[in-house]
């Protein structure tokens, strides 16, 4: 029997992926098929199902990559493949979505769907723009109207003698081209030309913009400063709370742009950070994290891991390499009982605790010179240590420890090697300057990106563009780069760099 298709139409929210909701990330994983809109973030792209055939059929104004009717068409043919279907709309699909028509032709064609509504722009990005669509002392009544129709059109659909004066906030979505002709219609049915206005651009998002005025003068204001769609429009005393109840620019990182360099696998903490504190995380790995194929010399070390008396874990990376070595060979986490743990950072003891374990040591500074500085009293001439870590680090640890009098078994784990593609976009805003803060948190990640941006290029960039460095040892290798470092964090950890920048900005 064949299996029978299903669509689900899934709001993907106004555009912070962190709005997006926890059961259409769970039916993006399973879908076969993903229809999605202009508007939907490609982090929420990222969250689907990677075998599944992906299907843009994006609107921009006046410029419809397909239209609705094969749309709908589309919908019933691939369910009738017997596929799970996720039509991804921006926003809520049941608001000025054209879900409802969707929903009617898949219900018509003999096929089920589901809704997951969205948390819809209409609302958000208001919130993030620091403006309640209703308050107490301003308004109770809302009234949410499509900003799309046009002048021209010989009978509208909104009863302007009703809207201008019958709801205290009133929101219209997609409505800047059609700005003038909504003020108009709304001085002309009673609404006061003094009732203040907002338009918020790209609303939720790292680049958001607040554009405020009046009825009488919000045109001519968009006019003058070129403001572009897309943008939600507020109109109502509601907007007067804004300058009160902004927070998103209240940020320490708002609008500041800030290349994050490290491998894709680890730049989410990263980025994470800076959206969170308002900047703009700009994606850009120069490096991939390749667990090395060879890993025998692990699995003799695992074998005889009893003989050893130290484990000193110098990266996140050689930590979760080595236990799933150890899971794969067979090796019960019992069996380190008795072994002392050195961790060099708290996001590494922080691996190790995940696991339930507990790092003796952690030194003061966050490099060889603070474990080996730390760890001269405790480690005995005799004694073994295992260092698991990274190909091509640098050799003052185990050199120092077997001056001591240790046995020293350096495994190398894996290697940071170049990323083999990069974003044309982002690499081409490098190079024009057109960001603010590029950091380095490790000398690979300094020496793969001269390689993929040009050493030709180097000075020029640093010329324009802040270089933030994580410790003292990147420093000194992007400055043999030839960037003029402006930054370096006093502890080498995510934190400490995102700290150094923070008090830069509020010099």
């Amino acid at each position: 029997m064949s299996k029978k298709g299903f669509v689900y139409l899934v709001g993907a929210g106004p555009g912070d992926p962190g709005l997006f909701t926890r059961k259409g990330e769970q039916v993006l994983k399973k879908a076969e098929v993903v229809i999605y809109d202009r508007l939907v973030s490609e982090k929420i792209l990222a969250l689907a199902n990677p075998e599944a055939e992906f299907i843009y059929v994006g609107k921009a104004s006046n410029q419809h990559t397909m239209p609705q009717e094969e749309i709908n068409r589309l919908l019933v043919e691939k369910a009738a493949e017997g596929k799970i279907v996720v039509r991804l709309k921006g926003g809520d699909p049941f608001l000025f979505g054209r879900g409802g028509e969707e929903a009617l032709y898949i219900r018509e064609h003999g096929f089920d769907f589901e809704v997951i509504p969205g948390i819809t722009s209409a609302i958000a990005v208001p919130a993030y723009a620091g403006i309640p669509v209703t308050h107490r002392d301003a308004t109770s009544t809302l009234a949410i109207i499509t900003g799309h129709e046009k002048p021209d059109k010989k009978e509208s659909s909104i009863k302007w003698e009703h809207i201008a004066t019958g709801a205290g906030t009133l929101v219209f979505l997609m409505g800047i081209e059609n700005l003038e002709f909504i003020c108009h219609h709304l001085v002309t049915n009673g609404r006061s030309p003094d009732t203040p206005v907002a338009l918020i651009r790209w609303g939720t998002l790292p680049g958001q913009e607040v554009l405020t005025g009046t009825l009488a003068d919000i045109a001519d204001k968009v006019k003058q400063k070129a403001f572009k769609p897309p943008a939600v429009i507020v109109v109502g005393e509601v907007v007067t709370l804004r300058e009160q109840l902004k927070w998103l620019e209240n940020k320490p990182l708002w609008g500041k742009k800030i290349v994050v360099t490290r491998a894709r696998a680890q730049a989410s903490l990263l980025a994470d950070k800076i959206c969170a504190l308002g900047g703009e995380a700009i994606e850009f790995p120069t490096i991939s994290i390749s667990p090395l194929s060879d890993l025998h010399l692990l699995d003799n070390a695992l074998c005889n891991i009893e003989h050893y008396d130290w484990i000193i874990f110098t990266s996140v990376n050689a930590v979760q390499i080595f236990f799933e070595r150890m899971k794969k060979c067979g090796i019960d986490i019992r069996d380190l009982k008795g072994i002392n743990l050195c961790a060099i950072g708290p996001a590494t003891r922080e691996k190790l605790e995940d696991r339930g374990l507990k790092a003796e040591a952690l030194p003061d500074e966050y490099r060889a010179e603070g474990i080996l500085a730390m760890l001269e009293s405790k480690i005995k001439r005799g004694q073994w240590v295992l260092l698991p870590r990274a190909k091509g680090a640098r050799s003052l640890l185990p050199e120092t420890l077997r001056r001591w009098g240790a046995h020293v078994n350096e495994i190398y784990l894996y290697e940071a090697v170049p990323m083999s593609s990069v974003s044309a976009e982002n690499k081409e805003k490098i190079l024009k300057g057109m960001v603010d803060y590029i950091t380095f948190t490790s000398s690979s990640t300094v020496s793969n990106f001269v390689k993929i941006l040009g050493r030709e290029n180097i000075k020029g960039i640093s010329g324009k563009v802040k270089i933030a460095c994580i410790g003292p040892i990147t420093a000194e290798t992007a400055e043999k780069e030839g960037f003029r470092v402006d930054l370096v964090a006093k502890e080498y950890t995510i934190d400490g760099l995102l700290d150094a920048i923070i008090a830069a900005e509020n010099v």
